[in-house]
């Protein structure tokens, strides 16, 4: 016969249960909570690198791809037609002034030379005899107007003896007349000669500056040819690197043709470009700088291409430091160029996740360590810092390295 449980150990069993279950339940919430957190995305602390917001001044600048170049670059051409006969010297090679560097083919062209110099000779010959012809002429004339003149004063001496004699009777007015008409037609020949041997001379030396300035433009064009002839001659104008050279030999050169070409390799500037969008913010006399790694090297642009070729305008920025070891010819570069400065405004460092003005989603730390994606407006920006213009407030610590990969998450762990 079944006996009835007495209410307290009822009770008693009750609670036994309630503790149980509620025991199961709590291990359960927490085993829960623990794979959670062992199952939500983390990244590890080391991989991130962070920037904390703040407030200060922004050079405000636009960013342009640069080439590092030799801040003197010279081409060397042939100025004749030419062959390569010899060559004296290979690429890498240091030169001083007036080093041959190779030799062109110049019998021809010496050949040619020669020819010029026995015409100049020839040239001065006639210079010079026209000189004696027209001083002999003039000189003849001369000569012809002194007795002219002579002639002249004998008929005046005629004239006053008909004159004495007619005034004592002896004489006749046709005599008289006749003595007249002979001086006066002496007097107009002395005139003439006169007159002829002024235009004689006026003639002579105008056909004379005639023939030395032909004669000075030939030794002009002659003096040209003597300088291409030593031209051809190819050497080093200036003490540098021969960082290109022609070393064919027999090959053949036209004129104006390049054949080497000097650097020098101790001092560099930069060649940049930007698109010509941006056009407006690069001016010669711009503050500038170019960033080759970690190093940040200060110049000035000195000048601008005015036309825009393929989309791009050229300038080139001339170091302070254009020694320094980093610089090497062709090494590619990043260039930013001023052009305003904005004060007291919101700022972040600058990475490779900006590119230009608007909208980026962005992982800000909370106070437990997590990253929340937040929308953030950003502005202007320089090489260092980024303009925050909403979404952040300074003290705000931001992930600026590459989160590409976490595109798709909007919370993650930082471990």
């Amino acid at each position: 016969m079944d006996r009835e449980i007495p209410k307290e150990v009822r009770n008693k069993e009750r609670n036994k249960k309630i503790i149980r279950y509620s025991s199961i339940g709590v291990a359960g919430i927490v085993v829960i909570g623990i794979l959670i957190s062992v199952m939500r995305t983390g990244v590890e602390k080391k991989d991130l690198v962070l920037s904390t917001v703040d407030k200060g001044m922004i050079e405000v600048s636009v960013s342009a791809s640069g080439k590092v170049v030799p801040a003197f670059e010279e081409i060397i051409n042939s100025p004749i037609n030419s062959r390569i006969v010899e060559v004296y010297r290979k690429g890498g090679d240091s030169v001083e002034i007036g080093t041959p560097i190779l030799k062109l083919d110049l019998q021809s062209t010496e050949t040619e030379y020669k020819k010029l110099l026995d015409e100049e000779q020839m040239r001065r010959y006639k210079l010079d005899q026209l000189r004696v012809n027209n001083q002999t002429k003039l000189s003849d004339m001369a000569m012809q107007i002194k007795v002219s003149a002579m002639k002249l004063s004998r008929m005046k001496v005629e004239l006053r003896n008909e004159h004495y004699l007619d005034s004592l009777g002896a004489g006749t007015t046709d005599k008289v007349r006749q003595a007249e008409l002979s001086y006066n037609v002496a007097q107009l020949e002395y005139e003439q000669l006169q007159q002829q041997y002024k235009n004689e001379k006026e003639v002579a030396a105008a056909e004379l500056k005639v023939q030395e300035l032909d004669f000075n433009i030939f030794r002009k064009s002659l003096a040209e040819m003597k300088r291409t002839l030593d031209d051809a001659q190819i050497r080093s104008p200036r003490k540098a690197i021969l960082t290109y050279i022609n070393n064919q030999i027999g090959a053949q050169i036209s004129q104006g043709g390049q054949v080497a070409i000097i650097s020098d390799l101790s001092h560099f500037k930069v060649e940049g470009e930007i698109a010509d969008t941006y056009g407006d913010r690069v001016a010669a006399g711009g503050k500038a700088v170019v960033k080759i790694g970690n190093d940040k090297l200060e110049g000035t642009v000195s000048s601008v291409t005015p036309l825009s070729k393929n989309g791009v305008i050229s300038f080139t920025v001339q170091l302070k430091d254009d020694n320094n070891h980093r610089l090497r010819s062709g090494l590619k570069t990043d260039v930013y160029v001023m052009n305003a400065v904005k004060e007291d405004v919101m700022r972040m460092a600058n990475a490779s996740f900006y590119v230009g003005r608007g909208e980026y989603d962005l992982f800000v730390r909370t106070s437990d360590d997590e990253l929340v994606k937040r929308k953030v407006q950003l502005g202007d920006s320089n090489f260092e810092y980024v303009e925050v213009v909403s979404g952040l407030q300074p003290g705000d610590v931001v992930v600026v390295s590459d989160m590409s990969s976490y595109k798709n998450k909007n919370k993650l762990k930082m471990r």
